[in-house]
């Protein structure tokens, strides 16, 4: 068998695997862009668009959730005891403080007061006072209550008739019999004025007593009328006519409705960044995107060890009640602005693999950077690292562009060209087309005949 035929085959096929190597070397070692570049050839231009660093401002902000609350929420209890007469609120109502919520039967305290009003006038008869049952009202000085007056008298008539006896006595003119009983009748005259001022005494403590009886007696006939203690809206009725109660009996529950609190924790890294006055805007799930607003009007100034957050309450108007206590609310607060922050339109971006990037052009050619981003404002991200500000960066074909690509900047209302890459270097990988842009975070498609995008948002 000839073996010349074999050796040709053979040859031929060592050439073809030479040729071929460099364009897998080269396939292997240059990024997606670069190897659509190479199947295009080197002297491509690819057409762009260009665009420039701004400078804007940001209002920062810490985003938030938490509960809508009422700011004070009573639950009203009776001060006396009674058979439940009128209820006079219903669940939603508004009250304002004062306003009735109960009345209980009166009968039994009106015959209280009446027999602590007697037992006071007895004692205030005693001590010699008349006129109405004021508490402003004083007793009168001990020497001018009729029964210490009396006292006083018998015992001043006492001493004047002992010092008459006593002088006759030493000129010889009375009885020693007749002198000793002057003396002794003066000494129960003195014994019985100290009794006088005694009683007096403890007249005016059983005053203190009485008008204290008197007084309780009254209150509890005003407690007889349960009262609103705060404005706002009862949200529980918790007896029925009829029923009898006793004292501390909750009978309804009361709850501010405006303003209301919304409270939040915040992350401890913000602890230096909320302060009261700032202000604060959310959302409810009952209102869609209808926006509430509020200011910050309480920080706590200690962290949960636990959650290792702190406390926000932000006060919020709501005088149309919409509002209701218990809401789950989530929102902002704005903090503070900061004025000329860099700043690139979100077309000038491209995202692969969780890296964001921008091609910055310079004498035609790209120079590829990376992108830390911060907050984003419309279509503008604000950028914190990887940019000057005075670069010129590329905004169109951003899936063909990597470092040292020469690009062609095209000029106010040029079109590009129909195809950058020519169709020999379709079958290497799916030519990118337009901006490819996807929003950030999302999947990253994978192309055809084994090729990566790499300029996605």
């Amino acid at each position: 068998m000839n073996s010349f035929p074999m050796a040709r085959v053979r040859r031929a096929g060592l050439i073809v695997a030479a040729a071929a190597l460099p364009l897998l070397t080269a396939g292997c070692d240059a990024t997606p862009g670069q190897a659509r570049g190479v199947g295009g050839g080197r002297g491509a231009a690819v057409p762009t668009r260009t665009t420039e660093v701004q400078r804007i401002s940001v209002q920062r902000q810490v985003a938030i959730s938490g509960s809508l609350l009422s700011p004070d929420q009573a639950k009203v209890s009776a001060e006396a005891a009674g058979v439940v007469r009128q209820v006079l609120v219903e669940i939603g109502q508004e009250v304002r403080a004062g306003d009735p919520l109960v009345r209980l039967e009166p009968r039994e305290l009106v015959l209280a007061l009446e027999r602590a009003e007697s037992a006071l006038r007895q004692v205030r008869a005693q001590l010699g006072m008349q006129g109405p049952l004021t508490e402003s009202d004083q007793p009168p000085p001990d020497e001018e209550i009729a029964s210490v007056k009396t006292a006083q008298a018998n015992r001043d008539d006492a001493r004047a008739n002992f010092d008459r006896a006593q002088n006759l006595a030493g000129r010889g003119l009375m009885a020693p019999a007749d002198h000793l009983t002057a003396q002794t009748r003066m000494k129960v005259n003195e014994a019985a004025y100290q009794a006088a001022l005694d009683n007096v005494r403890a007249l005016k403590a059983s005053l203190q007593d009485r008008r204290a009886a008197y007084n309780l007696a009254q209150k509890k006939l005003n407690d007889a009328t349960v009262k609103a203690p705060i404005a706002g809206a009862v949200f529980e009725r918790l007896v029925q006519e009829g029923e009898f109660i006793g004292e501390q009996t909750a009978v309804a529950s009361i709850v501010q409705m405006n303003p209301l609190k919304l409270r939040t924790g915040v992350q401890e890294k913000y602890a230096g960044q909320i302060n009261p006055g700032q202000l604060v805007e959310f959302r409810v799930e009952s209102f869609g995107d209808q926006v509430f607003k509020g200011k910050v009007a309480y920080v706590s100034p200690a962290i949960d060890q636990t959650m290792r957050t702190f406390t926000v309450e932000g006060l919020v108007d709501n005088t149309d009640r919409r509002l209701k206590p218990g809401f789950f609310a989530k929102g902002v607060i704005y903090t503070r602005k900061d004025e000329g922050v860099l700043a690139i339109p979100d077309n000038a971006i491209a995202t692969f693999a969780g890296v964001s990037s921008a091609y910055v052009v310079e004498d035609n050619k790209i120079r590829q950077v990376v992108l830390s981003l911060g907050a984003r404002q419309g279509d503008l991200w604000e950028v914190t690292e990887g940019l000057k500000g005075d670069e010129v960066l590329a905004a169109l074909n951003l899936n063909q562009l990597a470092t040292g690509i020469a690009v062609r900047v095209l000029k106010p209302g040029e079109s590009e060209t129909a195809d950058p890459v020519p169709a020999a270097g379709r079958s290497g990988g799916r030519r990118g087309s337009g901006q490819g842009r996807e929003q950030r975070g999302q999947r990253q498609d994978q192309p055809q005949g084994g090729g990566r995008r790499g300029d996605g948002r």
